[in-house]
């Protein structure tokens, strides 16, 4: 049986957001965004200025089309319905909207009905990892469509505890393996030009795991190729705001820096592949701390990190086969996968 909406009056709407939450509207509908306003990518002041508003008009753009991801993001947050006679709930709008759609307005649109359900094409309730390889031809819509939820892979807590990772902790120990004290036979003129060189090769091969690896489309009929995505990535894209997923775990990551590290040895001198191979492991160090600030920062805006922030965040809602690069956009650009900008027509 359908669960029947709780109601609110715009009083009681008021005085919740007098208090510090941050309730918007869509129509009749009302939203409890006070969770996710400091992980917004437009920041938490823009959110804050609408809170009790109608943001109908905001969704559709402009400045921004929010994507039916972005809709089915925000049906995670529905508290219930508000009944507003005609006069308070034209106050309410951000602009004039169609008058057709008022009669509508308490019904969600079926495009955003939320997939973050007790029991959904997985069972929530146990670990996914086991789960994903079944779902074939759905995989790719499904891991897609984001919800605001943690993720658990295992069923061994042990075994769960080496799938995430403390962000700040494994932050600093790789910062610190990037000054040891090595004694490299370089010039010290050399090593700067060898250690930015290295920090560009990472940010290359970032590019190609990110596109290739990560982004691959696994056959629907290949459990094995399914279930290795969804560890690999999928996770990521299926939860982007599980803090503890947003950076590689620290086994697995220094099994793949130990690989780095061989191929360095393997491919040059002992002096240019160890200065190389520092000047890369920090980048890498840089690419994890931006990821996990790209997630959850606020950075200032119309700044580059704002740019950055909302760009990767439309790579994960709405242009999951574009915005490959995280720590810039420069390989997106040369090898054409940018992420499109936005248009609007203009109002007659």
């Amino acid at each position: 049986l359908e669960t029947q909406p709780c109601f609110y009056s715009p009083a009681e709407v008021r005085q919740r957001c007098a208090q510090g939450a941050c309730l918007v509207l869509r129509g009749c509908r009302l939203y409890d965004l006070s969770d996710f306003v400091s992980l917004h990518p437009g920041g938490e002041q823009l959110l804050r200025e609408r809170a009790g508003r109608d943001v109908s008009a905001l969704l559709d753009g402009p400045p921004h089309r929010h994507s039916d991801n972005a809709r089915r993001w925000l049906e995670q947050y529905y508290l219930g319905d508000v009944h507003l006679l005609g006069d308070e709930l034209e106050q309410q709008r951000e602009k004039p909207v169609n008058p057709a759609a008022l009669t509508t307005a308490h019904r969600m649109d079926p495009r955003c009905k939320t997939v973050d359900e007790d029991k959904d094409l997985v069972d929530w309730c146990k670990p996914l990892l086991w789960q994903v390889g079944h779902l074939g031809e759905k995989y790719d819509e499904w891991v897609h469509q984001p919800v605001d939820r943690p993720i658990r892979l295992f069923h061994s807590d042990f075994i769960e505890s080496f799938s995430k990772t403390a962000c700040l902790v494994v932050s600093w120990l790789y910062i610190s393996s990037c000054f040891v004290e090595y004694s490299i036979p370089v010039s010290r003129f050399c090593f700067p030009a060898l250690f930015v060189a290295g920090m560009g090769v990472w940010s290359f091969v970032e590019y190609l795991i990110h596109r290739f690896l990560f982004h691959m489309k696994p056959p629907a009929s290949n459990y094995y190729l399914i279930t290795l995505h969804f560890m690999l990535h999928g996770q990521h894209h299926k939860s982007p705001f599980d803090g503890s997923r947003l950076v590689f775990p620290p086994v697995p990551a220094s099994l793949v820096i130990g690989f780095f590290y061989g191929l360095s040895q393997f491919l040059f001198p002992t002096a240019l592949g160890l200065a190389l191979f520092v000047g890369g492991l920090f980048g890498y160090v840089l690419y994890d701390m931006m990821h996990y600030y790209l997630h959850y920062g606020s950075p200032r805006k119309d700044s580059y990190l704002y740019r950055l922030k909302a760009y990767h965040i439309k790579h994960h809602f709405e242009h999951q086969r574009a915005g490959f690069g995280i720590t810039s956009t420069f390989w997106d650009y040369h090898f054409q996968t940018l992420i499109p900008e936005e248009t609007f027509e203009k109002e007659d």
